[in-house]
């Protein structure tokens, strides 16, 4: 609960956990909104179940109309993909599987890591409308979660509810006059944190190694040059005017010099690598501990 007094919704979708806080209580009526908005992205982008619009695309090459929202995506995937020469994709699907990070869950990798497919070799995206030129598993977690946030503070603010925080675990975005201070997690032990940052009336969104990390050194954000998990990042924080923009920047810096992103987008940033150094841009405004 951010503030004291405030009301907290929780629910579970997209396989995370996700607390929307308000001053009053939510109607009914906006709560359902919630989780129809929830369960038709899930429908739509869900690499996990057999019944989305994307599934269609790993049994066999077609086409598949999204939402209208995929726009947004293709365009951010589409400059961040060139940004990185190919290493953050949405085609990175059959590279997490092939390590084990797959429907079944198995956590166990099936051989080597495979470089993701490249884009102008099997995919066309135009707007809404996705057309592959062979089985394909997209996977678009780099931005859809942050996407999803603010989708669903569009239901809020149609309601007329203008003070609040969305938070699906990792990803928030705050509306409101009161800044709210959000400490950071250290990125080896969930219990400490290395120091803290004000978010007001924008999205902050982390990306980490130790997050859907399992077996030796595997974890879910992969080069897609190369299929392997990057090595040198552990943690990214941005802080960003949309939740969408900031969950894709998050996962950026793992794969992209800092400096040429700062010229492509207007946002703030935390970076810690591996060696235990910290990278931070002058936006920042938070405090790390020493």
């Amino acid at each position: 609960m951010p503030h004291a007094g405030w009301s907290d919704f929780a629910f579970d979708g997209i396989g995370t956990k996700w607390e929307i806080s308000t001053p009053e209580p939510l109607p009914s009526a906006v709560r359902r909104s919630f989780l129809g908005v929830v369960e038709d992205y899930d429908r739509s982008y869900s690499r996990f179940r057999t019944d989305s619009l994307i599934a269609r695309l790993a049994r066999e090459p077609g086409t598949v109309v999204l939402p209208a929202g995929a726009s947004e995506l293709e365009v951010l995937f589409r400059k961040l993909y060139h940004l990185s020469r190919g290493a953050m994709t949405p085609l990175i699907g059959s590279s997490l599987e092939q390590l084990g990070y797959g429907v079944d869950y198995a956590l166990r990798p099936l051989g080597h890591p495979v470089p993701a497919p490249r884009w102008e070799d099997v995919l066309e995206w135009n707007g809404s409308k996705i057309s592959t030129s062979a089985p394909l598993v997209l996977d678009i977690g780099a931005a859809g979660k942050g996407q999803l946030v603010d989708l669903v503070a569009t239901v809020l603010r149609s309601a007329g509810i203008t003070e609040f925080l969305v938070d699906a675990s990792g990803d928030m975005l705050h509306s409101g006059a009161e800044p709210l201070g959000v400490a950071l997690e250290h990125p080896y032990d969930p219990t400490q944190a290395i120091g803290v940052v004000e978010l007001h009336d924008g999205a902050l969104c982390a990306s980490a190694a130790n997050r859907r990390a399992w077996g030796d050194g595997l974890h879910h954000v992969l080069d897609g040059a190369t299929g392997r998990p990057v090595e040198t990042v552990v943690a990214t924080w941005t802080l960003a005017a949309s939740a969408l923009e900031a969950d894709a920047l998050a996962t950026a810096l793992f794969l992209v010099d800092p400096k040429v992103l700062d010229e492509e987008f207007d946002f703030s940033w935390l970076k810690v690598y591996s060696d235990g150094h910290a990278a931070y841009s002058a936006g920042f405004e938070g405090t790390l501990f020493t």
